[in-house]
C-alpha cells in the first residue's frame, strides 16, 4: 500500500509557490490553486485534512488574527505544523505598506498557549478557546544592505541563543537594532 503524500498548503502564496504545495492566495495568478479571501476562512478544506500550512507575509494583511488561528488549527491534523514568518512590529519597512492591518511581535502568538507555556512576562488567554503549541519562534535581522548583514547575522544568533534574550531585546532594544521579521512554528494543542 503507497502512503499518501502529505498535504502542504502555502496561504497567501502570491506570484510563487514551492512544488507539491497547495496555493491560496486572493488575486488569481498562474500558480494560485484557489482564489479565496483568507479573511472567510479555510472552506474548502476539512477538519483534520492539512499536513504544513506555510505562510510568508499574510497575517499583517489580515482582519481576524483569532479567527484565522482557529482556521488553521481546524483543518490541520493533529501533528500538523504552521510555518509562518511575518515582519516584526520595529522593521521600517513595515510602516511604507499601506495594506499592512497589524502588528507583530514576540507576545501577540501566546495570547493562544496555555500560562505554563509561556514566557517569562505572561499574557491574558481567556480571550478565546483557541491553543496553539509554539515550537520555536525566531527574531530575524537583515538589511537591504549587504554590508550590514554580517553583524546582524552575529546579532540574531545571541537574541535566538534563549527566550529571555528575546524578551529583554523586545522591550529594551528594539527601537535602537530593528527586527525585520519573525519566524513560528506552531501546532494545534488539541
Amino acid at each position: 500500500m503507497q502512503k499518501a503524500m502529505p498535504v502542504i498548503v502555502e496561504l497567501g502564496c502570491g506570484p510563487r509557490k514551492r512544488p507539491g504545495r497547495i496555493g491560496v492566495d486572493q488575486v488569481k495568478l498562474p500558480c494560485v490553486d484557489i482564489v479565496a479571501d483568507i479573511n472567510k476562512g479555510l472552506p474548502f478544506f476539512s477538519d483534520n485534512s492539512v499536513d504544513e500550512i506555510h505562510t510568508n507575509s499574510l497575517v499583517a494583511h489580515l482582519d481576524d488574527l483569532s479567527a484565522f488561528l482557529q482556521e488553521l488549527t481546524r483543518v490541520l491534523k493533529k501533528d500538523g505544523k504552521v510555518f509562518l514568518f511575518t515582519p516584526h512590529f520595529s522593521n521600517p519597512y513595515f510602516y511604507s505598506d499601506y495594506t499592512h492591518k497589524r502588528f507583530f511581535g514576540l507576545y501577540n502568538f501566546y495570547y493562544f498557549v496555555d500560562q505554563d507555556k509561556q514566557l517569562k512576562r505572561k499574557v491574558p488567554t481567556f480571550y478565546g478557546n483557541t491553543r496553539i503549541e509554539i515550537e520555536s519562534i525566531k527574531l530575524v535581522f537583515t538589511s537591504p544592505f549587504r554590508i550590514l548583514n554580517y553583524g546582524k547575522k552575529i546579532f540574531q544568533a545571541i537574541i535566538n541563543s534563549h527566550s529571555a534574550i528575546q524578551e529583554f531585546y523586545e522591550e529594551n532594544l528594539s527601537r535602537i537594532i530593528p527586527c525585520y521579521g519573525m519566524e513560528i512554528i506552531f501546532r494545534p494543542d488539541k
